[in-house]
């Protein structure tokens, strides 16, 4: 079976790259419907995103790093992946398309 779905990661560092992130994740889900999407927060977009949630935050995968490392508490709904970094190339290293928000 030959899967040609678009699959997505964007990666959102700070408050203002999240912004950027949801928009883009909303826009993309709009205009291709079976995408699949991840936006993967690490360092100060953690914060942002507990902050002020989102309907796209089913979309969110949380640095557990950050997590620990700021004393952070996320959503138990929120999907959390042990370090950004490795998420973000694994995902890259499988075909998913990267953006930097």
């Amino acid at each position: 079976m030959n899967d040609d779905r678009l699959r997505v990661v964007i990666h959102a560092a700070d408050a203002e790259s999240l912004a950027r992130a949801r928009s883009n994740a909303a826009n993309l889900q709009a205009d291709v419907a079976d995408a699949e999407i991840e936006i993967v927060i690490n360092a100060a977009a953690v914060a942002a995103a507990i902050r002020a949630p989102h309907a796209t935050d089913p979309y969110l995968r949380v640095c557990e790093n950050t997590l620990r490392n700021k004393g952070l508490t996320a959503p138990a709904e929120w999907l959390r992946v042990p370090a950004a970094i490795t998420h973000l190339a694994r995902r890259q290293q499988a075909g998913w398309a990267y953006v930097r928000a």
